[in-house]
């Protein structure tokens, strides 16, 4: 299987996974990965970090499968899902096929922090195993959305 390099779906800084403020991402139980805290203003746009199919969208989380099976979590935010996606634009749909670096939802990460809530982004390889997968921007680190973030072999 040919390598499979994952961008940053969001602009902001490199976060290591295990220091996100929740169980299921930074115990890494859905998969290893990153995640980007959101530039306030940069970050308003969240991009496929794959080419593939959207086989899940949420207003603040969404899952594009590649043709070959391996798919990309992204969930834009902690506790997002309470917003019920008030202050979440979706620009595509489920079942979509699209590029990476295609636009897929604008947010307000701002304005999610001013709500009291992590506008971290975890960056997800579903069900991958930890040794599958190489981290290519260094924690700490400032990334623009559509650049490499992970590989997964």
């Amino acid at each position: 299987m040919a390598g499979l390099t994952v961008l940053s779906p969001v602009a902001g800084t490199v976060v290591d996974v295990s220091d996100v403020d929740d169980p299921v991402f930074s115990a890494g139980l859905v998969g290893p990965g990153l995640a980007v805290e959101p530039d306030g203003v940069r970050g308003t746009e969240a991009v496929a970090p794959i080419t593939g199919t959207i086989v899940k969208l949420h207003p603040h989380a969404f899952v594009v499968q590649a043709d070959d099976g391996r798919a990309v979590l992204v969930h834009l935010g902690i506790d997002t899902v309470k917003l019920g996606g008030e202050g979440f634009t979706t620009h595509a749909s489920e079942g979509d096929v699209v590029e990476r670096g295609a636009v897929l939802v604008s947010w307000d990460p701002a304005a999610v922090r001013g709500g009291g809530r992590s506008a971290v982004c975890p960056v997800v390889a579903l069900e991958a195993t930890p040794d599958a997968v190489e981290t290519l921007a260094q924690v700490g680190t400032t990334i623009e959305h559509g650049q490499p973030l992970l590989s997964w072999s």
